[in-house]
């Protein structure tokens, strides 16, 4: 009887370790599939956010096509223009690509 008791002990041992090391191994997967390249695209944006210079054409977080005509760092806003004499102004976060960059961005 006491064989048997230590026995089962033994295997619920055993499966506990395998389930630490699936959800380790569920973990790097999601890691590698979706954190690492979502953080990667986060850098990318980040580097065009901070080398926008007047002058550039961008799309803003609404959807909305400009041309950069000032930067305010102090405040962190940018006056866009999406018509001729229409300037509106965005919050430099909001900024995301250059429209006419023919890269595309997986």
């Amino acid at each position: 009887m006491t064989t048997t008791i230590l026995a089962a002990q033994a295997a619920q041992g055993g499966s506990s370790m395998s389930f630490i090391i699936l959800m380790i191994a569920m973990f790097a997967i999601m890691y590698f599939f979706m954190i690492r390249p979502q953080q990667k695209k986060q850098k990318e944006i980040q580097k065009f956010q901070n080398s926008i210079a007047e002058g550039t054409s961008v799309v803003t977080g609404g959807g909305i096509y400009g041309t950069v005509k000032r930067i305010d760092l102090a405040a962190n806003i940018v006056e866009v223009e999406i018509a001729r004499g229409v300037v509106i102004k965005v919050d430099k976060g909001y900024i995301f690509k250059d429209p006419t960059s023919s890269q595309i961005t997986k």
